[in-house]
């Protein structure tokens, strides 16, 4: 490979985002007229029964003939998530480390909360 090609496939400038199980990494490369362009790549970790994992990536390429409409449109849907459903994090919620609501429920029969006893004879 010659010394130009290998220059094509090396990241000019990189930042990485981890978020939890998902990766972000946003690179800077170079076209082959080396004008410039942006990768974005989410990388998801999924953990096997066995205990082994694998990584499943998808990438968008992004020409600076797109970034302003990109940018604007990206703006407009971030501030819309945030004004309708504020900066919480509801699915939090559904992960099986989560045990707010469970406990909640919890203190609520400890201190005496309505509940039906159920008489398994009966069913």
């Amino acid at each position: 490979m010659r010394e130009h090609e290998m220059l094509e496939k090396e990241e000019i400038f990189s930042k990485v985002l981890r978020a939890g199980r998902r990766t972000y990494f946003f690179d800077v490369r170079a076209t082959k007229a080396e004008d410039y362009y942006i990768t974005i790549t989410e990388s998801k970790k999924f953990t096997e029964e066995d205990g082994s994992f694998h990584f499943k990536k998808h990438k968008i390429y992004l020409y600076k003939e797109d970034f302003a409409a990109f940018q604007e449109i990206l703006t407009e849907m971030t501030d819309f998530v945030l004004n309708q459903k504020g900066e919480e994090v509801i699915s939090e919620r559904h992960q099986k480390d989560f045990k707010r609501e469970f406990s909640e429920k919890l203190e609520e029969v400890k201190a005496g909360g309505s509940y039906t006893d159920i008489d398994f004879d009966d069913i």
